[in-house]
């Protein structure tokens, strides 16, 4: 069962979930959700991480601002992103929390949408992680990496994804080479913005869901843990 935990980003107010399994967690993971907070969708991956053996903090990027509807969550969004420097301090201050909860135990993020771009802003700002993962996240950053970065990276794309025209794949390719990350980088032909989602917020189904992409990129993810962390 998720428990709810509050924290701050200075004045910010924020509340965290977090669950541990029933025997010693094999590792801690920071879950970013979506630009909506987190939803329905984004608790049940962070309830398959738990059945596998980890514990997770979904983070909170809005606090009292969490919106209600899209327009509102686009305009959160805008606010958050509008200062990138401001903006990492918010996303690290749910790593700086699940340091606390889970002091002793390796470290991983992954996450969703804004989340995707949350776990590779980590990664630029040097946080020590043993791996992050991106599903369907913005690539593009005011803030490029400028020294060696500490995860593993796994970017899970879609390949229609209207968000981030492959000019913008092709600039995170090379920035990531110019610092020597340890990357990978799986595109799915034809899959749109969101495929990992089944059902909007709304409890619509979204037509961007892809079966497929969505077992695969959580195939990999595993994948990636097991052998960061060896099986």
């Amino acid at each position: 069962m998720m428990e709810q935990v509050g924290y701050r980003d200075g004045a910010v107010e924020l509340t965290g979930l977090h669950a541990r399994p029933a025997g010693k967690p094999r590792a801690a993971v920071a879950i970013y959700p979506t630009f909506m907070n987190t939803t329905a969708v984004v608790e049940a991956k962070a309830a398959e991480l738990v059945e596998a053996g980890y514990a997770v903090l979904i983070g909170d990027f809005y606090g009292p601002e969490t919106p209600a509807d899209g327009d509102a969550a686009f305009a959160a969004m805008s606010r958050l992103r509008s200062d990138p420097a401001s903006m990492r301090q918010r996303l690290r201050a749910t790593l700086d929390l699940l340091r606390k909860l889970e002091p002793d135990l390796p470290h991983l993020a992954i996450g969703f949408c804004l989340g995707g771009m949350a776990v590779l802003e980590m990664a630029r700002d040097g946080q020590d992680l043993a791996a992050v993962v991106s599903f369907h996240g913005l690539l593009e950053t005011s803030l490029p990496a400028d020294r060696p970065i500490t995860p593993r990276i796994l970017v899970c794309h879609g390949d229609a994804d209207a968000l981030v025209p492959r000019s913008q794949v092709t600039a995170f390719w090379e920035e990531m080479d110019a610092v020597k990350a340890d990357w990978h980088f799986h595109s799915y032909a034809g899959v749109e913005h969101g495929f990992t989602a089944p059902h909007r917020p709304t409890g619509a189904v979204n037509p961007a869901y892809d079966a497929s992409a969505d077992r695969q990129s959580w195939a990999a993810m595993h994948s990636l843990f097991n052998e960061v962390l060896g099986r």
